[in-house]
């Protein structure tokens, strides 16, 4: 709609997650280099959180198109309340037989699946997304997959991404075992607002413009309106695009910003 009119090859604030606009604040920064370590060094568990829409499923995106073909990587995006459904969630992202299956059965066949990966030179790691939903028996359970080993070599890595409720979770007295086995672990904070401004200008740059399109003051107001949280900053930053280009202004300032926030906050559907 308007990226021909500011000279963008795409929009550059689309709320997917899109590892070619991922932005590497400070805190991103570190989470992906913990991950990273974690992964490398086959830590047991690894665990990221973060605020929703603080970028925590981009990171892992990132992450994943930069691994080794070494990894046999498994991704559970939705997560259930009893392990026997996990288990067969966690067969289907490998790609493994899982249906009519009793969860003894399904146990032996994800063991025995790790011990070919193994002995075919593969190293497995689990990540499961949205993990504040899972319980502490299904954690419970997680741990007990981890401790399927072969010698000294670990045959399983999950990474658990989550929500704060996740971290929450994580602290509670009958989950002390499972902490011990946590070996990484990182929370996402919303951008400073000094990272803002260069947030905005990295997403305009990987869509195609280097010329600045937001003025100081508008991406201040922007920082403070979206409380510093990615996602909430391409919302309000699209919608000043659509307003800007529909009034044929050639730059994006504060008063115009003002307007869009006022006019989600007296006419959205979800209010401000």
């Amino acid at each position: 709609m308007y990226e021909e009119f500011y000279g963008l090859t795409e929009k550059p604030f689309s709320i997917q997650p899109d590892p070619e606009f991922l932005f590497f604040g400070l805190r991103h920064s570190m989470a992906y280099a913990m991950l990273e370590y974690g992964v490398q060094n086959r830590a047991g568990f690894s665990v990221i959180c973060g605020d929703i829409g603080c970028g925590k499923t981009t990171l892992v995106r990132h992450m994943l198109n930069n691994l080794g073909d070494e990894l046999t990587v498994g991704i559970v995006y939705n997560t259930h309340q009893q392990i026997d459904d996990l288990l067969s969630w966690i067969m289907l992202a490998f790609n493994q037989p899982y249906e009519g299956k009793s969860h003894l059965a399904l146990f032996d066949d994800f063991q025995q699946f790790l011990i070919r990966s193994y002995g075919e030179g593969k190293r497995v790691v689990l990540i499961i997304d949205e993990a504040q939903n899972l319980t502490p028996s299904s954690l419970e359970a997680l741990r007990m997959l981890s401790n399927i080993n072969v010698d000294k070599d670990q045959l399983l890595q999950i990474i658990l991404v989550g929500q704060p409720q996740l971290r929450d979770l994580l602290r509670r007295p009958e989950l002390q075992q499972f902490i011990q086995r946590v070996a990484v672990d990182f929370f996402i904070p919303p951008l400073e607002a000094f990272e803002v401004d260069k947030y905005i200008l990295h997403r305009l740059h990987i869509a195609g413009r280097d010329t600045p399109l937001f003025t100081p003051a508008a991406t201040k107001l922007i920082a403070q309106a979206a409380r510093g949280i990615p996602r909430s900053i391409n919302i309000l930053c699209d919608m000043a695009l659509v307003y800007g280009y529909s009034t044929n202004v050639d730059k994006i300032d504060v008063n115009l910003v003002r307007e869009v926030i006022r006019d989600r906050a007296d006419f959205g559907v979800l209010g401000a």
